[in-house]
């Protein structure tokens, strides 16, 4: 695994390059694709991110994938520059930051909610409303469940934190009353 400094300097690098040839939302999906394609197969990021094989034999397995995808060449390229680096095993998280870069650039932010139970979807489109007026972005919602929350909501939004669960709000009505704050 490469460092987090690493991952983003090869993220910056493949962006500015989808920058200047206007194609970084391309660049952007071959490599969501490629990271999904690698961690719905481990076997295949083991072998290729194995330095016990050669770095020929790992291109070899690389070029038989990248033959069968419909990524771009700068793509393509790309990854066996990851190989030829012994970066490729820090794809994920390459991936990670590409996208985050990506939505900054396209004024998007996303909203982590968790809830204690399904959210229809006019609630979530309701609430993805409200947190594009909140801010002034647009807001690409992901929900979660877990019903120790007994009711509401936990939205994250980088580090803002919008916690409206009813599992929140006892612990707090439990600790003033510790404290003696009751009327």
């Amino acid at each position: 695994m490469i460092g987090s400094r690493i991952s983003k300097r090869y993220a910056k690098a493949l962006l500015s390059l989808g920058q200047e040839d206007g194609n970084y939302i391309a660049y952007g999906k071959d490599l969501n694709e490629f990271g999904a394609f690698c961690s719905a197969n481990r076997e295949f990021i083991k072998v290729i991110a194995n330095q016990i094989f050669s770095v020929e034999e790992r291109k070899r397995v690389l070029d038989a994938v990248l033959a069968k995808s419909p990524f771009a060449d700068l793509t393509k390229n790309f990854l066996r520059l990851l190989l030829d680096k012994n970066r490729i095993g820090g794809i994920q998280g390459i991936v990670a930051y590409y996208s985050k870069l990506t939505d900054e650039i396209s004024n998007i932010t996303r909203a982590d909610i968790i809830t204690a139970k399904p959210l229809k979807k006019e609630a979530r489109d309701k609430l993805a409303v409200a947190l594009e007026g909140l801010t002034a972005k647009e807001v690409k919602i992901e929900v979660r469940e877990d019903a120790s929350l007994i009711g509401g909501l936990v939205v994250r939004i980088g580090d803002l934190v919008l916690d409206g669960s009813v599992k929140a709000q006892l612990e707090g009505l439990k600790e003033s009353l510790k404290r003696g704050e009751y009327n």
